[in-house]
């Protein structure tokens, strides 16, 4: 059939088409910046392969970031050749799919692929031209390709032909990146797009982790109905993911037009309907990937739900999620071009105008959030193991490629220099995560066969949709039995699912073929499972039983997990996790296997997506590395608790009492004890210990050294030789530091080596002798030093006593010992204050002696009478 010439005539990328191979032909790099719909990956790749135009025939690779997008991209511009079908001048390949021929010129491949054939290939044998679509997203395959494309430009094949094509105008990093490339600027042809603000009319809960407040959704399905109402043409619908998408499609139930559901997961037939004009009305509700990745004909309308999953990875409990995030205002841009794609549109934006401006600007580089186990394997394969070497517009984070490099070095795949291990190398060949890629060599030596080990390890790969349930063994079978069919006659699923069955056919054969022609051995060495084996508890655990959670054991160690009672259980990275309710897995084993979980923002545990019974010989054997036995000797529950354990990580296997526990343990656990509990609480502080205690801190305060700081926080934060040995090493129990006398502890800190410990009582007196003869005890344990004494035994004190230079607060009390008066100022009390005191007090208390002048008469204890005797 002839090339479809006027379709290829419309695409307004046509007139940037000269600019690009001058820049190419110059420089040999250049970065397009087209908007979606202009023809950047359909005409392009055509034109530099010189299927159209006049140009030189060259090899093409194209690489998109999904799977959806590659194919879709190839089937168009094989349309735009005359064929009908890929696989002649235009192919596609993706993971466990191939659709490419002798006479292929330009072959689309998902970035993955891509990075694998750079892997293997590192020249790129007979490719003239590599295309990197969409880099403006940002994915983390993207950026490593092109890091390593342009280090196979520098170092083995300048005339290699690299061009970044971005739908957004920030290009220029891009450019810089590419060692000052031009930027090729394509105009697309757009039409006026209307904004309507369609905030929800209460507030709505904001996105937590995977979830949506449901009230949002509502929400949005309202806007579409609206939209529908108001405005003509299909309506394009954004949201979040797949599970979002379902939610909205069934509050649409009876809108009156064709509801269709675009995601990475969603069957081939329904993409293809998604992408072909329809004579009739639609709503399509789509995942990010209808942003930039595919044009979608007919849609006059969008509604954007102003949400968007990002990454996000918690190497301290190894578990990697989605969050829910509020979308860029460049994504909210690209999502409202769509509208005006063919005519003039409208977007509907569920959010006020008012909250746009808050939006970040731009959506963050995975590099940033992702985990980076896949991309530090290979970066060691390209023989840079810390990535220092690689061009990259945002270099990885040091705690990520950290975490990382630590899970490569447990599976075998890093020596202890980070270099590449040819075990490693096989790992980096398989085109799986590293995770997976142990699980499936390790697991198919273990069981000695490999075919049910790469069924399990594509459901891991190709994760199951929710419906399958969180039982990876019934996911298995319901898999096995077709997919949709097989989960509805399981009791699962509602429909769905015969896409996901075929993709993981496919990628399972894939991985079947390719544990055939790899050759490794496990590390570290595993015992042979066997069929017969029984996994503990009460379940009755099957053949798929073991091999499932050999699987998700060797894949994921971290999370073995321990019951620990009500559905409750215990991973080895000290994690908790939770199965949901009415799981058959709460009853099928003590051990289980966790693939998928993923867990909240603030929410200590984790909830259990998909997992596989478990027995402790399997969980030990694949998380060896995580194994210890160690002598346990810790402050818990207020005393002393001495153990020998062994541990699985977090997971307590074993532990007997240990009846002579290493000294130098002990004395650690009991100060763990006083940390947490204090010396005030756990050490004997007498009446006079307290004192002492008291009358240094004053100093302390006053004077400052040599005087110690003895709170309690300064006592700890003291070596304990200063002032708690010998007793300390020669304790055992809380009972014997409840022996140690704190007084005599405290004396070790005074300035002996100065000699001003003998001023002790000289500076901080613990009594004070008043004119009536009486040794009265002073209270230091205020901010100033209080002297309570009775006021007839100052009689004729004209100055205020002192101590360290600072006058005391004295406290005049009654004959009868309660308070009177204070006064930190005795000569201005007996001229003023004693009057109106002896006026009050000499009518109570007439036996004892009011004298008119206190600063003559006679300081005494007694009464008138017995002063007379």
């Amino acid at each position: 059939m002839p090339v479809r010439t006027s379709a290829l005539d419309t695409l307004p990328v046509r007139e940037a088409l000269p600019a690009l191979a001058s820049a190419l032909d110059g420089h040999g790099a250049a970065v397009l910046c087209a908007p979606p719909g202009t023809g950047k990956t359909t005409l392009v790749p055509l034109a530099l392969a010189g299927l159209v135009g006049d140009g030189p025939r060259r090899r093409v690779i194209v690489a998109e970031p999904r799977r959806i997008a590659a194919r879709a991209a190839a089937r168009r511009m094989a349309w735009l050749l005359g064929g009908d079908s890929v696989g002649g001048a235009v192919g596609y390949t993706v993971r466990g799919e191939r659709a490419v021929g002798p006479d292929t010129v330009v072959e689309v491949v998902t970035t993955g692929v891509l990075l694998q054939r750079l892997q293997r290939d590192q020249e790129l044998s007979g490719v003239d031209v590599v295309v990197l679509d969409e880099c403006h997203e940002r994915h983390l395959d993207a950026d490593t390709a092109a890091a390593f494309l342009l280090d196979v430009r520098e170092t083995l094949r300048p005339e290699l032909r690299l061009v970044a094509a971005s739908a957004t105008t920030d290009a220029e990093g891009w450019a810089r990146l590419l060692g000052g490339a031009p930027v090729v600027r394509a105009d697309g042809v757009s039409y006026p797009v209307e904004t309507v603000w369609a905030p929800p009319a209460r507030p709505v809960r904001p996105p937590h982790g995977m979830r949506v407040d449901p009230a949002q959704l509502a929400h949005v399905a309202a806007v579409v109905r609206r939209a529908l109402a108001e405005r003509a043409g299909d309506v394009l619908c954004f949201l979040p993911g797949t599970g979002e998408i379902g939610r909205v499609a069934g509050l649409l139930a009876g809108v009156g037009a064709e509801v269709l559901q675009v995601h990475g997961r969603a069957p081939a037939a329904v993409q293809d309907a998604a992408l072909t004009p329809a004579g009739h009305r639609r709503v399509i509700l789509s995942t990010a990937v209808a942003e930039s990745s595919l044009t979608v004909p007919g849609v006059r309308v969008v509604v954007d739900s102003g949400l968007a999953r990002e990454p996000r990875t918690d190497h301290a409990r190894g578990l990697g999620a989605l969050t829910t995030v509020r979308a860029s205002r460049a994504a909210a841009r690209q999502r409202a071009g769509r509208a005006g794609r063919e005519a003039p549109g409208t977007v509907y934006r569920c959010w006020a105008e008012a909250e746009h401006g808050r939006l970040p600007a731009f959506p963050a580089p995975e590099i940033r959030l992702a985990d980076l186990t896949a991309f530090a394997l290979h970066a060691a394969c390209w023989g840079d193991p810390d990535a220092s070497g690689l061009a990259l517009l945002d270099p990885p984070p040091a705690g990520a490629m950290a975490a990382a490099r630590s899970v490569l070095s447990a599976v075998g795949a890093l020596d202890a220099a980070g270099r590449v291990t040819p075990r490693g190398a096989a790992m980096s060949r398989v085109g799986l995560h590293p995770r997976l890629a142990r699980a499936l060599l390790d697991g198919a030596t273990a069981l000695g066969g490999g075919r049910r080990v790469a069924e399990v390890v594509a459901l891991l790969s190709e994760e199951p949709p929710r419906e399958y349930g969180d039982d990876l063994v019934a996911a298995w079978r319901t898999a096995r039995a077709g997919g949709a069919r097989g989960a509805a006659a399981a009791g699962g699923a509602r429909g769905g699912g015969d896409g996901y069955a075929g993709r993981w056919r496919a990628e399972a054969g894939r991985l079947a073929a390719a544990l055939a022609a790899t050759e490794t051995s496990p590390t570290p060495p595993l015992p042979a499972v066997s069929d017969a084996r029984c996994a503990a508890g009460g379940g009755v655990p099957t053949a798929d039983d073991h091999v499932a959670g050999l699987v998700v054991a060797l894949a994921f160690p971290e999370r073995v997990a321990r019951a620990r009672g009500r559905g409750q259980y215990l991973m080895a990275s000290g994690t908790g996790a939770a199965l949901p309710d009415g799981s058959r897995l709460a009853t099928a084993g003590e051990w289980l296997a966790v693939a998928v979980a993923d867990r909240s923002t603030g929410s200590a545990d984790a909830r259990v997506r998909l997992a596989a019974v478990l027995d402790e010989a399997t969980a030990r054997a694949a998380a060896e590395h995580l194994f210890s036995a160690c002598e346990e000797v810790r402050w818990e529950a207020g005393d002393v608790v001495a153990r020998a354990v062994q541990r699985l990580g977090a997971i307590e296997l074993t532990a007997r009492p240990l009846r002579d526990p290493d000294p130098a343990l002990v004395r650690r656990a009991l100060l763990e004890g006083l940390a947490a509990e204090g010396p005030g609480v756990l050490l004997r502080w007498s009446a006079e210990a307290l004192a002492l205690r008291e009358r240094l801190a004053f100093l302390h305060r006053t004077l400052g050294a040599p005087w110690p700081d003895v709170s309690h926080a300064a006592l700890l934060a003291r070596p304990a030789e200063d002032w708690l040995e010998p007793e300390l090493s020669s304790a055992r129990r809380r009972a014997d530091l409840a022996r140690v006398d704190a007084g005599q502890a405290l004396t070790r800190l005074l300035p002996w080596a100065t000699g001003e410990a003998a001023r002790l009582d000289e500076l901080a007196p613990e009594r004070i002798e008043v004119p009536s003869g009486s040794r009265i005890r002073v209270d230091y344990s205020a901010e100033q030093p209080v002297l309570a004494v009775k006021l007839q035994e100052l009689f004729g004190l004209a100055q205020t006593p002192r101590v360290a230079g600072v006058p005391v607060l004295v406290h005049l009390l009654s004959p009868a010992g309660r308070p009177a008066a204070v006064t930190a100022d005795l000569a201005s009390f007996w001229q003023g204050g004693y009057r109106a005191v002896r006026a009050e007090l000499r009518g109570r208390y007439p036996k004892h002696p009011w004298p008119e002048d206190p600063a003559t008469a006679e300081p005494t204890r007694h009464t008138n009478a017995r002063l007379r005797r």
